[in-house]
């Protein structure tokens, strides 16, 4: 039996494989417990291993290519289309076996373990932000049931909300000030978890070479930087800069057919998150951009000229993911008056 190609279904006890030889012909299926996985692929004769990127994915992929294996991470968008009858574990393997056997079958890189304990950080420091939002948003709500109003901003809360609770002649009960307060301090602590994560994350960024290059682009801070970074890993994996702003959903949706070609708005394909920062950092751009008064005949100020500022931050966003490529792949320096001269490489 030589396998040449196998696919895992990756699960938290239990894995189904499916190997097939060089003909294409299966000649493995079997399961394992999550003990036995190492030791059988240790003994197995390197192969093309196919997993889906999902949980212990990349935790799997550095397991076996320690053991000699060539190992592809594949969406699992792009496996569903080669599950032949219902989902089962068995017909999962075989089409994860069928998928990365594809010529042209985009893969998901391999991270290692510096990255995903960055990518870590930014997780948590996401979902903090996200409880800080939903509890500000709370102590608003429950306030405007009593006739009080917090002005827009998160910043207010901390600043209004106390002289409010402590404000006699508003008449409110005294378990409700009491229940307030303590909504607040909630508040602070996790505003408090979120600053220390930034921090961490910012201590990385100054330590790394290649996320400090990234900071010079205008519109990407330690933040952006330090997530590009750990999320694209070895960007000469994209065969060019499209491809990068592509995968980060940065480029039209099309629609086209007869030989007409029908461009839609973006196609908010992969990671929402890095997505999100580049076009945020954009925005940041355009303002700072608009106080110095840019010059109307530079690459911006055409484009504000001609679009609204959402469109001209999403463009820019789109503009800055192959200024990325180009200094990532290519081993480049960031510099202001090549920086279109980078982003069309």
């Amino acid at each position: 039996m030589k396998v040449t190609t196998a696919g895992i279904d990756l699960a938290k006890n239990v894995f189904q494989v499916h190997g097939v030889d060089e003909h294409g012909k299966t000649v493995l299926r079997k399961q394992l417990k999550r003990e036995q996985v190492a030791p059988f692929f240790a003994n197995l004769q390197t192969c093309l291993i196919g997993m889906e990127a999902c949980g212990s994915a990349h935790h799997w992929a550095r397991k076996l290519q320690a053991l000699d294996h060539t190992v592809r991470l594949v969406a699992p968008q792009f496996v569903k289309p080669y599950v032949k009858t219902n989902k089962n574990d068995a017909a999962d393997a075989e089409a994860i076996c069928e998928a990365v056997a594809r010529p042209n079958m985009r893969f998901v890189p391999v991270k290692n373990i510096e990255q995903q304990a960055v990518l870590a950080l930014h997780r948590v420091r996401q979902g903090f932000i996200k409880a800080r939002t939903a509890q500000a948003n709370q102590i608003r709500g429950l306030l405007a049931e009593f006739g009080l109003i917090v002005p827009q901003g998160i910043g207010n809360i901390a600043a209004r909300v106390p002289e409010l609770i402590e404000d006699a002649s508003n008449e409110l009960p005294g378990s409700f000030r009491m229940l307030v307060d303590q909504l607040v301090d909630h508040l602070k602590v996790l505003d408090t978890h979120v600053l220390n994560l930034e921090a961490k994350i910012k201590a990385w960024h100054r330590e790394s070479e290649i996320s400090r290059k990234l900071e010079q682009i205008p519109g990407i801070g330690p933040v952006t930087a330090s997530a590009l970074v750990a999320t694209i890993g070895d960007a000469k994996a994209f065969e060019n800069a499209r491809q990068l702003a592509a995968w980060m959903g940065l480029v039209p949706r099309q629609h086209s057919t007869g030989g007409k070609a029908k461009l839609l708005g973006i196609s908010k394909r992969g990671d929402t998150y890095l997505r999100t920062l580049l076009i945020h950092g954009a925005r940041s751009a355009i303002l700072a951009a608009q106080r110095k008064a840019t010059k109307e005949d530079s690459w911006l100020g055409k484009l504000l000229l001609r679009r609204t500022p959402n469109v001209a931050a999403v463009a820019l966003a789109n503009k800055n993911a192959r200024v990325v490529w180009a200094l990532l792949a290519k081993d480049r320096t960031y510099r202001s008056d090549r920086a279109t001269m980078a982003a069309g490489a």
